[in-house]
């Protein structure tokens, strides 16, 4: 899938700083078990830095990104992709009302870290449910894992 169809699974932007989270193409259509990772990239700008990563998004990343969503709908701050296998980006109360501080880091590849507020928009919540259906809808699981190690296509 070229960049052109690609989905902004995370849009925060308050026009001063921005994090995406762009969800680009399949990371290896076609293969199993590798069908249902995909290839995105994460975009952090700000007055100060602009930065761009890529990486691999497992099925189980968009599923805890869901409950990522609930934390911060219920005022808490959460960590999503802190398994290490990919940056890890923090959402951390800032203290001001519909502020939130967006931290990535990625200490395992290149050893950086960013951390920018960005002013949260009415109606940001329900966008990034939306957005996370959008992804959902246009890549959906297609592969199951029947035992550990063995993979097969959803019917």
């Amino acid at each position: 899938m070229a960049e052109e169809n690609a989905i902004d699974l995370i849009c925060l932007a308050d026009g001063e700083s921005t994090l995406l989270v762009r969800v680009l193409s399949r990371h290896m259509p076609g293969v199993l078990p590798w069908h249902d990772f995909l290839d995105a990239e994460i975009v952090v700008t700000s007055g100060f830095a602009k930065g761009r990563l890529g990486v691999c998004l497992a099925p189980d990343d968009l599923d805890s990104w869901s409950q990522v969503l609930s934390a911060l709908v219920a005022g808490r701050g959460a960590a999503w992709m802190d398994d290490g296998r990919n940056p890890e980006i923090r959402f951390e109360p800032s203290g001001q009302n519909g502020v939130a501080v967006v931290v990535v880091e990625d200490f395992a590849s290149t050893g950086t870290s960013v951390r920018v507020p960005v002013r949260l928009a009415d109606g940001w919540a329900n966008d990034h449910h939306e957005r996370l259906q959008r992804v959902r809808s246009a890549w959906p699981r297609e592969v199951v894992e029947t035992s550990t190690g063995a993979y097969e296509w959803r019917r």
